[in-house]
Order: C-alpha cells, then sequence, then structure tokens
C-alpha cells in the first residue's frame, strides 16, 4: 500500500465516522433529542410529503420490511410517524410523516446543507466544482461497491454497519497491518 493510498484511507474513514458522531451529538443536544441517527434517516426515507410504502421505504434504507416495522413501530410510538393501510389496498401499509416528523426532517437537511456550507466556504468556485466532482466520483464508485457486495450475497438485502462499527474494524485493521 503507498502511502497517498494509506492516508485517502483514514482521510475516508475519519471523515465518514466525523459526519455521524456530529450528526448524532447535534440530535442529543437538540429538539429531537429523542431521536436516533438511524431513526432519522428513516424519517428522511418517508420525505415530507407523500405517503410511502413499507416495502418502498425500506428498499431505500436497504434493510427489510420486518426491520424496517421495528423502527416504524418506535417512531409511531414518539409521534413522529403516522401509518395507515391502503384505503383500495388494506394488504399495503403506507406510512408518512406527522408535523413533528416533518419539522425533523426539514431540520436533518438544513443540518446537511450548514455542513456543506461550511466545508465549500473557503474555495473558489472552480475548486467548489473540482470537491464536488471528486466527492461525486468517491460516492459512484462505493455505490458500485455496495451493489457488487450485495449481488455476492445472493440478493439478501443486507444491513448497513454504523459508522462506528466500520471505522473500529479499519481502526484494527491499521493497528494489526
Amino acid at each position: 500500500m503507498t502511502h497517498e493510498e494509506q492516508e485517502l484511507g483514514l482521510l475516508l474513514s475519519r471523515v465518514f465516522e466525523n459526519v455521524v458522531m456530529t450528526e448524532e451529538k447535534s440530535l442529543q443536544k437538540g429538539y429531537f433529542s429523542d431521536l436516533s441517527i438511524a431513526e432519522m434517516h428513516t424519517l428522511d426515507a418517508i420525505g415530507p410529503y407523500e405517503a410511502r410504502t413499507m416495502s418502498e421505504t425500506a428498499q431505500s434504507l436497504g434493510v427489510t420490511t420486518g426491520t424496517l416495522t421495528v423502527s416504524i413501530d418506535r417512531l409511531v410510538r414518539k409521534g413522529y410517524v403516522i401509518r395507515k393501510r391502503d384505503e383500495h389496498d388494506r394488504r399495503i401499509v403506507r406510512i408518512s410523516l406527522t408535523r413533528d416528523g416533518k419539522v425533523a426532517c426539514r431540520m436533518h437537511s438544513k443540518f446537511h446543507a450548514v455542513l456543506a456550507r461550511h466545508i465549500l466556504e473557503p474555495y473558489a468556485e472552480d475548486e467548489k466544482d473540482m470537491l464536488i466532482r471528486m466527492v461525486s466520483d468517491i460516492d459512484e464508485f462505493l455505490t458500485a461497491q455496495l451493489v457488487r457486495y450485495d449481488d455476492e450475497e445472493d440478493n439478501e438485502m443486507s444491513i448497513r454497519k454504523t459508522a462506528r462499527d466500520v471505522a473500529a474494524q479499519q481502526r484494527r485493521r491499521e493497528d494489526n497491518g
């Protein structure tokens, strides 16, 4: 492994961990301290506009409908989500956000906007464009890898590990390597 590869690997792990940890800490200190990061991402996947089906939402999160059901149960109890049977097909369950769920979703979007603004702020326009292109390339590569790994798992739905698990695993590899 080259020095550049090692440094980039470390930086990517650290950025990933820091973004998630910053999200968690901002939630803990804010109005929505009763929500976990996973629950907030579930609210984002449901979205503030139209009701979605459980299967659509589970697919967009990369989890099974059973896993999503547990999360939705908690979010309904906390007052962030409404669950209703479809009027035309009672087999279909639709979920949507309550007023508080929509506010939480908007605040989470604002968190990401502020984060992006502060990262981009010191750069000139051409540097901003280059940074966005590079991060986009990284995202495309990682998305392709995820699809490849999912295909290798005989098309079973995979549950994504938390940032802490991934970062801890990376640190163990570096410590042993």
